[in-house]
């Protein structure tokens, strides 16, 4: 008994005493929290890359007197097997219902304007066989998704039709393509830029009310400018529907698709391994330029790019100023006592209230009261159409500061209380003045903190997106907030967001399950800017920590 009371006493002078248990179990959450991170990246990775690899299409033959789940596909399902998963099933047998254990088949057969449907499952015991047909396509549309099929002519515009037996017939084919995808950039820049300018100017004449003899001829030239823009644009779009590539989907339907709906095509099961690697490089790059389609689960998602990273850069511009303002004065000039406490812990707990909460105040106070009242002082003429009273980049950013401010507020003040007081008696000895001091000694030295606070607040801020939805963020944007039309800068405009982008995708999406590839491509994205942004402020903070080091720190 005596042994094991004085080995117990051991344990706590040489173990418990020096706190090694702790030090070990801090250890474990440290490791359990990095594992933890990098699995959420290695999901996100493992699901969001594969979105741009172009798969095999198979054909997987059922047994015979299996059901078919595609509508009138007789025997087999063809398209890219998306997933395998267990599931159990009731199963009789002579002891009775049991459980057993089977594997399920999720396949993704296109051609939903033909089926109703983009996937269907099955039951890997149901197939008998499995192969790749060389000859079919995958054909990416404007309207409805992927279509799989085989390609059995191009009817071209003066009648004439060339056979997929062909030689030329790929040639053709390529060609009509590009002319296509020529065509559809130049009907975007008609209507979305030149037609846009025309009904901008319209617009401000018409609001104007100087609708003199002056006024009349400029909306008459630019009607007939309008109409000539008009008419210039629907021919294209009759040149578009002009040719066509007739198909047969792997149900034996033939189908007539307009090469102007044609966005691309390829023979999956034909690439080589450089050739899917060039797909892979080239489906990620227009992922990231082209506009989004189809209710956000096609084309790209550029506008939600370019408008996060407006959003944050807005943000951050706002963020630091009032951060740190308030930090210097609530360090260096605020008199300490009962009012600077509260203040303080006012600053701390606005750090824990909900994000929906500042974007109520954000929409009450900036869109509704500060946008209103501009509304009314300097764009009367529009209203009651808003211009500033409505959801906008701007009033997202400043949303967003405010609610990110605290921890700038906080770091600010801890970076600045760091800086050695020797330094800031020596520069009074020298007779600066205190706020020659704070400008020229204390903020320099403090930059690094500064922009440690400013890593979190973008790295809050970015993710964000409850406030969003009330102050400015929308499903679909028609036009970016910077462009080439003067001021250059339109911080009146709704944006998208990558976070937004997410959570539309994810559960307002009219076909969820299409859209589950999507939502993880997304989702990486948004985490690569993330970390860009990030990135560049630490190392604009390492390389100020290092020149303020030796004579701050």
């Amino acid at each position: 008994m005596s042994d094991a009371r004085n080995g117990n006493l051991e344990f706590q002078r040489t173990y418990a005493a020096k706190g090694e248990p702790f030090v070990w179990l801090t250890a474990m959450g440290l490791a359990v929290g990095l594992i933890m991170v990098v699995g959420l990246l290695g999901i996100i990775i493992s699901n969001g890359l594969p979105v741009f690899w172009p798969s095999r299409v198979l054909e997987f033959q059922f047994k015979p007197g299996i059901s078919n789940p595609v509508p009138q596909g007789g025997e087999k399902i063809v398209g890219e097997l998306v997933q395998k998963r267990l599931k159990r099933i009731p199963v009789l047998n002579a002891q009775g219902i049991k459980k057993a254990d089977q594997t399920e088949l999720q396949v993704f057969v296109g051609n939903k304007d033909t089926y109703g449907l983009n996937f269907a499952f099955a039951n890997q015991g149901d197939i008998a066989a499995v192969t790749e047909p060389k000859d079919i396509y995958r054909i990416e549309r404007l309207e409805y998704g992927i279509a799989f099929g085989y390609p059995k002519s191009v009817k071209l515009a003066n009648g004439q039709s060339v056979l997929s037996t062909d030689a030329t017939f790929s040639t053709v084919l390529a060609q009509l393509c590009a002319e296509s995808t020529a065509r559809r950039h130049e009907i975007e820049n008609i209507e979305k830029h030149e037609i846009g300018q025309i009904n901008k100017q319209l617009n401000e004449l018409r609001i104007s009310q100087k609708l003199d003899s002056q006024s009349s001829e400029k909306i008459s030239a630019l009607d007939a400018q309008y109409q000539m823009l008009a008419s210039q644009a629907s021919e294209l779009r009759a040149t578009q529907s002009a040719s066509s590539l007739q198909y047969t989907t792997p149900t034996g339907v033939d189908r007539s698709l307009a090469i102007g709906e044609l966005v691309s095509y390829t023979q999956p099961n034909r690439l080589s391994t450089w050739e899917r690697i060039v797909l892979f490089v080239r489906n990620f790059l227009n992922f990231l330029w082209e506009n989004p389609r189809e209710a956000n689960t096609e084309g790209g998602i550029f506008p939600a790019i370019f408008g996060t990273f407006a959003m944050t850069l807005l943000m951050s511009v706002a963020v630091v100023p009032f951060g740190v303002i308030a930090a210097i004065y609530l360090r260096e000039y605020a008199k300490q006592g009962f009012f600077l406490q509260c203040v303080r812990i006012a600053v701390n707990n606005l750090a824990g209230v909900p994000s929906i909460v500042f974007g109520v105040f954000g929409l009450g106070f900036f869109v509704y009261f500060v946008g209103g009242s501009l509304d009314q002082l300097f764009f009367g003429k529009y209203l009651p159409t808003p211009t500033f009273g409505t959801g906008g980049v701007f009033w997202a950013a400043l949303t967003l500061a405010l609610m990110t401010v605290p921890v700038v507020i906080v770091s600010t003040e801890e970076a600045m209380a760091a800086v050695p007081r020797g330094i800031r008696e020596g520069s009074l000895s020298c007779g600066a003045s205190k706020w020659q001091t704070i400008q020229r000694i204390v903020l320099p030295a403090s930059l690094p903190g500064i922009l440690t606070g400013l890593v979190l607040a973008m790295a809050r801020g970015a993710g964000e997106v409850a406030p969003l939805m009330l102050v400015g963020v929308v499903k679909l944007a028609p036009s970016l907030p910077l462009d080439g039309d003067f001021p250059f800068a339109h911080l009146e405009r709704k944006f998208m967001h990558l976070g937004f982008h997410i959570y539309d995708l994810g559960f307002q999406s009219p076909d969820s399950e299409a859209a589950k590839p999507m939502v993880f491509a997304t989702a990486l994205l948004l985490i690569l800017l993330v970390i860009t942004l990030n990135l560049a402020a630490i190392l604009t903070r390492e390389k100020l920590r290092k020149k303020y080091a030796g004579g701050a720190f």
